[in-house]
């Protein structure tokens, strides 16, 4: 996949510039935002006590802004609490979206969308914005459920985590189309093309009785 290049963009820096596959980077913001808003599970990663830590943990984006789910006891959640400027932290989203099978091994690939974000992150301390972001992490899982459960009473809210990312040093990186052949490859037998991968929802599960509601049946169409 080309770059993309057209404003507005996120800057270019040296964190967020590949040192390979240049021509498939991007910081074209509406690219990032559509990457991230297409998934709700990212990998945040920090160093605690001088080793490399990286959780798996739920996310929503408002604006120019990420918001990371977590509990008042987790490792990044206490660091980013003692730190005065916050927690340096690099975040990923990834999106598999095809196997790529080459008629060498050497050039299997993937095809993929990737967002990875630098920066600080904070802990988000003001109840009011607290509610407000857990609606988003919940609809960014499900939309439209956060108006159909019981909101977070004050014992809860106070034993959940939020953590805020702004998206100020952020790129996306994405690879599309078919295998990349040697051409003494090509008249080789075995098969090569792309293989999709989508993610795909079940039927709904009741716990008790009643009908799965409408926001269910559209992502199990």
């Amino acid at each position: 996949m080309a770059a993309i290049d057209s404003a507005p963009a996120y800057p270019r820096t040296p964190r967020t510039t590949p040192t390979r596959a240049r021509d498939r980077v991007s910081y074209d913001r509406d690219l990032v935002h559509r990457v991230l808003d297409d998934g709700y599970l990212c990998h945040l990663g920090f160093v605690r006590d001088g080793a490399p830590v990286v959780l798996p943990t739920l996310y929503a984006r408002l604006g120019e802004r990420l918001y990371v789910h977590g509990s008042t006891g987790s490792r990044p959640v206490r660091s980013a609490a003692e730190e005065p400027q916050g927690l340096p932290v690099c975040l990923t989203v990834t999106h598999l979206d095809g196997l790529v099978l080459a008629k060498s091994a050497f050039h299997h690939s993937v095809n993929y969308r990737s967002v990875v974000v630098h920066g600080l992150a904070r802990p988000v301390t003001e109840e009011a914005v607290k509610r407000r972001v857990l609606d988003a992490v919940v609809d960014q899982v499900v939309p439209g459920r956060a108006a159909d459960c019981r909101p977070a009473s004050a014992r809860e809210l106070a034993a959940t985590a939020l953590l805020e990312l702004d998206l100020a040093e952020v790129s996306v990186k994405a690879r599309t189309g078919g295998p990349n052949e040697d051409p003494e490859d090509l008249d080789l037998p075995h098969w090569s093309g792309v293989l999709p991968t989508r993610t795909a929802y079940g039927p709904p599960e009741p716990a008790g009785e009643g009908t799965a509601p409408a926001y269910l049946a559209r992502l199990t169409r």
